[in-house]
């Protein structure tokens, strides 16, 4: 009686098979991912509002944000670490419960200091999505896969942004600035749930076909070793390959910092738009960034295909591609047209994006399965560490020099950062005999 049972539960199970389910779990990575973004971006859409409810300076505002970024940049690697060691599916779901519940006890933020532990705390939650996008890719997908995933798991970073202001402005719009921190933070719950249903690793996954956990497997990489932390922190430190991913990480990174946290208050001040019209146009970066995030997988065929690059060359080209377009920031100086301003700065998304995510990529295809997470951890934190510092630089000399020499300074930061992924990464030809 027991075998005819167990021949049933195998053969309900069978019929539960889902085809190309790593695209599934990634897709449900992603959603994740676009909350991560959507709750964080809040701050930015409303900061003109925060500024005038709470009478916050333009400086108290940067350390508002330099709180969370400090906090970003400190748990990035403990995030990464704490994920490689508990595994993705518990370890993503702490850090997403928290950034949730602190989303929503923003609502009851009455001074800037308040709002500024808040976001460090949240921070420090939010500080998992980095290490977890390496540990979904180097999970779920073979090598050759890699960095088509990793451009499609970019979209999460810049999706969510990209919604953040039409569904920030809706939510305060009808509930006020309060709700909109609360209906941001249970969507964030929403989510979780989502998570905690749905998500389990390749091994014991009961939607996962034979075959295809074999072609997830086909590389045949060794088990992942798991480390103490300071232990896993010096081994990844004394790789020359990780110093070659983590500085153009730190010379791109304010760019992306300034979209997220600085151009709805840069529309407002400079251009004179309201929330309304930040809402209409700040979006359109971050929709630029979805598409630099689909197009850098692609962009690596193509360089495999038109130039003979191997797969790491690829990616180091593909990247070196998206630092000369970030010189669409420097030209933002030389116009007044709101318009064309939210144009140039949209392309500089787009390039952004296709860094971001090939950044990613080398980390997955340099480092094992055991040391991803906490890789990307402590490339986030040096991305970080550079972003924290150029805000609070803005809250400095913002209301003082204006803008336009941070722009200047963002356009061609990317360029030395592609100097040094050359210099460290790239694969050299082998001399001829």
């Amino acid at each position: 009686m027991s075998q005819g049972i167990n021949q049933e539960m195998t053969a309900v199970k069978s019929k539960r098979v889902i085809r190309n389910l790593r695209w599934w779990v990634l897709v449900l990575f992603l959603m994740g991912v676009t909350v991560n973004y959507i709750t964080r971006n809040s701050l930015g859409i409303l900061a003109p509002e925060l500024k005038t409810s709470l009478g916050i300076t333009t400086e108290q505002y940067s350390w508002i944000v330099g709180a969370f970024q400090l906090a970003y940049t400190v748990f990035q690697p403990l995030c990464g670490w704490l994920i490689d060691v508990i595994g993705l599916k518990l370890g993503f779901l702490i850090c997403a419960s928290l950034w949730a519940l602190m989303c929503i006890l923003h609502a009851g933020a009455g001074s800037w200091l308040h709002l500024a532990i808040l976001r460090f705390l949240m921070g420090g939650a939010e500080a998992a999505a980095t290490p977890a996008n390496a540990k979904t890719l180097g999970e779920w997908f073979p090598k050759k896969e890699r960095p088509v995933a990793a451009g499609w798991a970019g979209v999460g970073f810049s999706i969510g942004a990209m919604l953040a202001p039409p569904i920030i402005y809706f939510a305060h719009a009808t509930f006020g600035w309060q709700g909109a921190f609360l209906f941001t933070g249970i969507l964030a719950l929403g989510w979780v749930i989502l998570w905690w249903l749905f998500y389990h690793n390749p091994e014991q996954h009961p939607r996962l076909g034979k075959e295809e956990l074999a072609f997830i497997k086909q590389d045949n990489e060794p088990p992942a070793v798991k480390l103490p932390f300071f232990t896993a922190l010096k081994t990844v430190s004394k790789n020359k390959r990780f110093y070659g991913i983590a500085i153009p990480a730190f010379m791109a990174e304010p760019a992306w910092a300034v979209m997220s946290f600085w151009v709805p208050l840069y529309l407002a001040k400079e251009h004179g738009m309201d929330l309304k019209q930040i809402a209409m146009f700040a979006w359109l970066p971050f929709l630029a960034a979805d598409l630099g995030s689909v197009a850098s997988g692609y962009l690596t065929k193509l360089y495999v295909r038109w130039f003979g690059c191997t797969r790491v060359n690829s990616v180091v080209a593909s990247s070196v591609t998206g630092a000369f377009l970030m010189i669409s920031l420097a030209i933002v100086t030389l116009t007044r047209d709101p318009y064309i301003t939210i144009v140039l700065i949209s392309i500089g998304g787009f390039g952004h994006q296709i860094i971001s995510c090939m950044l990613s990529a080398l980390v997955v295809e340099s480092f094992d399965k055991g040391q991803m997470a906490t890789v990307n951890g402590m490339r986030g934190s040096c991305a970080w560490i550079a972003s924290f510092i150029f805000s609070l630089i803005i809250g400095v000399t913002a209301d003082k020099i204006g803008f336009n020499p941070l722009f200047i300074a963002m356009g061609f930061f990317d360029l030395i950062g592609a100097f040094f992924l050359i210099a460290f990464i790239a694969e050299r030809r082998a001399k001829r005999a």
